[in-house]
């Protein structure tokens, strides 16, 4: 099972083919690159995963490439992680080996990476399909998991997006996204390395180096989060120099309805909205041919299959209508799922319905065409108040469209009459707002019963690395 199967096969020869930051290397080059790190990694005694420090750095994509070739799993660990959870990565992992710079609270013997050294064997991917990649989840339910990523899941995954996206080796690549998640590292650097796309990593993602990209490199793809795009979307002229690309692709947190039509007025196109989770690679997204609908991330790509199942305890698991307006728990199965997290196999149970579907723990609806809406965590964003099901997302997106919030984060709080009332936390665009006006201006927009009962200014939202709100901070 190759994965890499474009730098495999001697693409991406160009020598600028591979840009991260400063450095530029081609295929061949990192490739050579990388077999020293395999064979350094093959030199211990034990097949234990090695943990790679995930700097948006060349570096980092050699490791990350030399542990594919090694066969042996990779752990990638954030470089702003803290040492208690970085030691609990470590020790979760079994990770006996730590490739490039090493924190000075690691104690494993390490590896520094030479971009100039070259192995004299032939490098090709090991042939065994084991777990590839141990992503740590963000852990807002407890100590973050390790999501164990086969090659072959996550080759499926990139197939079915290079289908919806008709992502090929004619397009070039750009983003500025973390080399430690799904989206920076299998979509933004392997799926350049398995189709052979040239790739820049833009380092910082900057408004202004998302259009050098695209002027200097002749970008077509753009990835990024929406703190990225709303950053672009402020900035008319970056946005502007970013018109001759093909695609802008959006993910890993909604999109704001008003940068999504700032985008669509500045750049000349609407951007392409997905979904997609660490257990699951992308398993939505609006097709380059599709319509691109706000707050909509499309149908399902090639081999995934999905559909809604109530949570309420006297019908939970009955399923429900695709009508564009029904709530439930989006599910589904493809080939590109996980194969469970590292040591809690109850944990990996707990994931799948009786009849194999993979409960994703979002709530969605999804429309007569097969489009899909995300609301948001079952958890944290299907609100159960006054005996009415809400989503937080679409409260969001109705305070967003006030001139006087900037961003807005909705939960909801327990409470005697309602058994959960609405709360809105808003992060203001500049002069103060009246909550009870921003109460009667949501209300004015959705439905009585959708309208916040609270509404708190804070200075910022809490985020993690990928531009999610961490709701379970919010109180």
């Amino acid at each position: 099972m190759t994965l890499l199967r474009a730098l495999a096969e001697g693409a991406l020869d160009d020598p600028d083919a591979i840009r991260v930051g400063d450095t530029a290397m081609s295929g061949p080059e990192l490739l050579g690159a990388a077999a020293v790190v395999a064979d350094q990694i093959r030199e211990r005694s034990d097949d234990n995963p090695v943990a790679v420090l995930a700097e948006p750095t060349a570096q980092t994509v050699v490791g990350m490439v030399g542990g594919l070739l090694a066969g042996v799993p990779v752990v990638p660990v954030p470089p702003d992680t803290g040492p208690g959870e970085r030691g609990h990565v470590i020790a979760d992992s079994g990770a006996t080996l730590w490739i490039g710079d090493r924190p000075h609270d690691v104690a494993l013997p390490s590896r520094k990476i030479d971009l100039n050294r070259r192995s004299g064997d032939v490098a090709r991917e090991a042939p065994n399909d084991g777990p590839a990649l141990v992503l740590y989840t963000s852990g807002t339910t407890g100590a973050p998991k390790g999501v164990l990523l086969s090659r072959r899941a996550m080759a499926a995954g990139l197939d079915g997006l290079a289908d919806a996206w008709d992502w090929t080796a004619q397009d070039t690549l750009a983003h500025g996204l973390p080399l430690f998640h799904v989206h920076g590292l299998v979509l933004g650097v392997f799926g350049a390395l398995r189709i052979g796309s040239p790739l820049v990593h833009v380092g910082r993602p900057k408004p202004s180096a998302y259009a050098a990209a695209v002027r200097d490199h002749g970008a077509t793809l753009l990835f990024g989060v929406p703190t990225i795009w709303s950053r672009i979307a402020a900035d008319p002229e970056a946005a502007a120099a970013l018109r001759p690309a093909r695609l802008l692709v959006s993910g890993s947190a909604p999109l704001p309805v008003s940068v999504f039509e700032q985008l669509r007025e500045l750049t000349g196109q609407a951007p392409v909205e997905r979904y997609g989770m660490s257990e699951t690679m992308i398993t939505l997204s609006v097709r380059a041919d599709g319509e691109r609908r706000p707050g909509w991330v499309g149908v399902p790509v090639a081999g995934v299959e999905t559909r809604l199942a109530s949570t309420d305890e006297e019908d939970e698991g009955e399923l429900l209508p695709h009508d564009g307006e029904t709530i439930g728990e989006l599910q589904l199965r493809g080939p590109g799922l996980f194969d469970g997290y590292l040591g809690r196999p109850e944990a990996t149970a707990a994931t799948w319905t009786p009849d194999r579907w993979f409960r994703t723990g979002d709530a969605a609806v999804i429309d007569e065409g097969g489009y899909h809406r995300i609301v948001g965590r079952r958890s944290v964003d299907l609100i159960k108040t006054g005996g009415y099901r809400v989503g937080a997302g679409e409260i969001e997106t109705a305070l967003l469209e006030h001139e006087g919030i900037r961003e807005a984060a909705v939960v909801g709080e327990p409470d005697n009459d309602l058994g959960q009332r609405i709360v809105a936390h808003v992060v203001l665009a500049g002069d103060p707002v009246d909550p009870e006006e921003v109460i009667a201006f949501v209300a004015d927009r959705l439905s009585a019963h959708k309208r916040p009962r609270e509404v708190r200014v804070v200075d910022a939202l809490p985020r993690n690395a990928m531009g999610k709100v961490q709701k379970a901070r919010l109180s």
